[in-house]
Formats: structure tokens, C-alpha cells, sequence
């Protein structure tokens, strides 16, 4: 299985970006899929999941601004993320199976999101 995570980059705060994940080896639909984000000297944390039947679930801190979402057909997972803020800057990572040792990880991306 692997992961590929694309779509970081530099956003004034306000701004939006979206992520995405390509997914290889297994079908994304069989799997809850997952973006976390790391930000400097913190802990990884969810940021939005969606099951394999489509349930989503969000971090408090990003409800009402980010939505995830996902093609089957394409076997790819998206994150539309707007009216970022600064708190937002982190490395973003795509998950599959979970954050656990059987699941998979991207690579990263960062977003960057400026003052």
C-alpha cells in the first residue's frame, strides 16, 4: 500500500488549499481513510476521518471550515481546507487503516499558512 500526499504550499490566512491523496495497492473504500497534521514541537493529530461508508468525522478545531471527501473511482481522498489560519501550519498526512501499527502513512505535506 502506499500513499501520496499532494496540494501543501504558502496560503495567506483566509485562504484555502486543497489536499490530496492518491491511494495504491488496496481500494480506499474497504478502509477508514484519515488526514492528521503535525505542527512544529506537537503531538499528530486528527484533523478528519471518513469510513468505508462514508461517515466523516472532524477535529473541533477544523468543523465548519474543512471537509473531507474522497473518490472511489479514482481511489483518492481529498481535504478542502478554507479560512485557514496560522494554528492551521502544519504537516499534513493521509491515512489508511488508522493511526495504528497496521495502518498506512503518506508521506507529508506541508501547508504553510502566513499573517
Amino acid at each position: 500500500v502506499q500513499l501520496q500526499a499532494s496540494g501543501g504550499g504558502l496560503v495567506q490566512a483566509g485562504g484555502s488549499l486543497r489536499l490530496s491523496c492518491a491511494a495504491s495497492g488496496t481500494r480506499i473504500g474497504l478502509y477508514v481513510m484519515g488526514w492528521y497534521r503535525q505542527a512544529a514541537g506537537k503531538q499528530r493529530e486528527l484533523v478528519a476521518s471518513i469510513t468505508g461508508g462514508g461517515i466523516t468525522n472532524y477535529a473541533d478545531s477544523v468543523k465548519g471550515r474543512f471537509t473531507i471527501s474522497r473518490d472511489l473511482a479514482k481511489n483518492m481522498v481529498y481535504l478542502q481546507m478554507n479560512s485557514l489560519n496560522v494554528e492551521d501550519t502544519a504537516v499534513y498526512y493521509c491515512n489508511l487503516g488508522g493511526p495504528t501499527a497496521r495502518g498506512y502513512w503518506g508521506q507529508g505535506t506541508l501547508v504553510t499558512v502566513s499573517s
